[in-house]
């Protein structure tokens, strides 16, 4: 047996747990020498115990292996262990990172730069623009969107990203061929396209209440900041916020309506110290190294030429645009024939980018260097 699948046979095994297995593996050689080892001298070790000894002595009479390794095959999945590149870096940095990560799709290097949005599953209108806004603005500035995939917040948020062209992944709190909600099957299918489909649980896991906060600690500890962008004083979204704060990374909460239950949860996060978001500016504004000077080629700040800056088809023709005058927003809509929303993230980009500036009125205007 190879070293990764006996990592899927203890990721199987319930009571074991990323705790448990760094426990052991100080004592072992190996995860195979784990399910080698005998009860009595798996009992000796601190924090096993006798009941999670006999569970992982008698592995083969609870874990078919060879199906799940077949389920995983027919599936089109692969499975990412600590031991791989891919492995994002983030959740090695957590006290209690995944033993394994069922992956649809592909996880990248670029996937670093992400943020998590989260809310509720019962939202407004105005919670599902703001969440499909933000993120696809996110997305056209090439950061990745995370959620968990749920009704509502999580729904939106892989929406605009999608959208917005850029990636994002969803994070589950079931097995992977376990479509929850059944309605988001056709996103899902989506996101393994435009991102990834991952999640720590075997196949065939349905969701229950323990399954969402272990869902909810890898969409927070997966990313750089968490968004919450609706969610009332109960939601699930504030474990996840929670949890954000506890891993270090950055909070932000969308305020909304101060008569809606639905906005409590965040204005509570705002009134602890969660920075106010309205926009992705009001993120990435304190992770400006996303943007540095490998944007420009060669590795530093360049003399003013577009030639000398990477930018998408629209940037280059907003750019275009400001080369010789100043212009409202509205005006530069309508002179580009591009959509509203294409606009406003190819001026956030160039903003973020230090190539142009907002004055007041909503005008634009390019930095000269």
């Amino acid at each position: 047996m190879e070293s990764r699948e006996a990592l899927i046979v203890l990721n199987m095994l319930e009571r074991v747990g990323p705790i448990r297995l760094r426990r052991l593996l100080c004592s072992f050689d190996s995860p195979q020498a784990i399910l080698a080892a005998g009860r009595t001298k798996l009992s000796k070790i601190n924090g096993i115990g006798e009941e999670v000894a006999e569970s992982i002595a008698d592995w083969r009479s609870s874990i078919d292996i060879e199906s799940e390794l077949k389920r995983i095959d027919d599936y089109g999945c692969s499975v990412v262990t600590q031991e791989d590149e891919c492995y994002p870096e983030a959740l090695r940095q957590i006290y209690d990172p995944p033993i394994v990560l069922y992956v649809k799709g592909r996880l990248k290097k670029s996937d670093k730069n992400s943020i998590a949005m989260v809310g509720s599953r019962l939202t407004t209108q105005y919670g599902r623009e703001a969440a499909r806004r933000i993120s696809y603005q996110l997305s056209g500035l090439g950061v990745t969107v995370i959620s968990g995939g749920a009704r509502g917040i999580d729904t939106a948020a892989h929406q605009g990203a999608l959208s917005g062209g850029g990636r994002t992944i969803a994070v589950l709190g079931t097995g992977m061929n376990i479509v929850f909600p059944p309605e988001n099957k056709d996103l899902f299918d989506r996101i393994s396209h435009n991102g990834a489909v991952i999640t720590q649980f075997p196949f065939n896991r349905q969701a229950d209440r323990r399954t969402f906060p272990v869902r909810n600690r890898i969409v927070a500890g997966i990313t750089l900041g968490t968004v919450v962008v609706e969610a009332n004083l109960t939601s699930g979204a504030l474990i996840t916020a929670n949890m954000a704060v506890d891993y270090g990374r950055q909070l932000y909460a969308v305020p909304g309506r101060i008569d809606s239950p639905r906005s409590r949860g965040c204005h509570e996060l705002i009134k602890k110290g969660a920075k106010l978001c309205e926009n992705a500016q009001d993120i990435l504004s304190e992770f400006e190294y996303l943007f540095p000077t490998s944007e420009f080629e060669g590795g530093h700040a360049p003399a003013f030429s577009p030639e000398t800056v990477r930018m998408n088809e629209n940037e280059k023709t907003v750019f275009a645009l400001l080369a010789d005058e100043q212009l409202d927003i509205d005006e530069i809509i309508r002179r580009s024939s591009l959509p509203s929303a294409d606009v406003s993230v190819a001026l956030l980009t160039l903003e973020m980018k230090k190539l142009i500036r907002q004055m007041p009125g909503k005008i634009f205007a390019v930095n000269r260097i």
